[in-house]
């Protein structure tokens, strides 16, 4: 069709495949365009990776915003977890002392609270897998090159996260695995 019938038509764009840099080109084509119609005016010269990025700046903005939030969100769920694990091991203090002097481990204590903190984990890793699955086919416009339960993506987030749990744990049970039997027995 004409671009004289095409109702609201004021621009006409015309692509080139070409052989290395495109824009290097780009005084032949104006040349070639005003030889042809010296009223006709050539601009905006860009290549299609050009155009393709600006096509998809929004989508890739919005995935950094996702990517940024989701670290924030796993940053606060360490330290929250981290507080949570040595809070408890301070109110068990006792427990802990009156384990010590009747001749429990170290490592049996390091263990104890372990255990709570991978049963916690394992417990909200279920959850929040079983809720990741059914929503996720509300993101799945916003995908590019994955599917929305990607099984390599959900094994590392989970392997990330029981690694953040380990971790903000240990630190609590190995300060629990250091108390004095005597001070903790006399610690309110």
């Amino acid at each position: 069709m004409p671009y004289t019938q095409a109702s609201g038509l004021s621009r006409v764009h015309f692509e080139l495949r070409t052989v290395g840099d495109p824009l290097a080109l780009a005084n032949a084509v104006r040349q070639t365009v005003h030889q042809a119609n010296a009223g006709l005016p050539v601009s905006e010269i860009s290549t299609q990776a050009i155009w393709v990025e600006r096509t998809f700046s929004q989508e890739r903005t919005f995935a950094y915003l996702c990517a940024f939030f989701a670290g924030l969100a796993l940053a606060i769920a360490c330290v929250g977890l981290y507080g949570t694990m040595a809070y408890a091991v301070a109110r068990r203090t006792n427990e802990i002392g009156i384990r010590m002097a009747l001749g429990a481990e170290r490592r049996k204590i390091v263990w104890m609270v372990l255990r709570e903190v991978l049963a916690l984990s394992a417990a909200g890793m279920a959850a929040g897998l079983a809720v990741a699955w059914e929503t996720s086919r509300f993101v799945k416009a916003f995908l590019f090159g994955i599917q929305p339960n990607d099984p390599w993506a959900i094994a590392g987030s989970a392997f990330v996260l029981f690694a953040v749990a380990f971790l903000a744990g240990y630190a609590p049970a190995w300060k629990a695995s250091r108390i004095d039997p005597m001070a903790a027995l006399r610690h309110e």
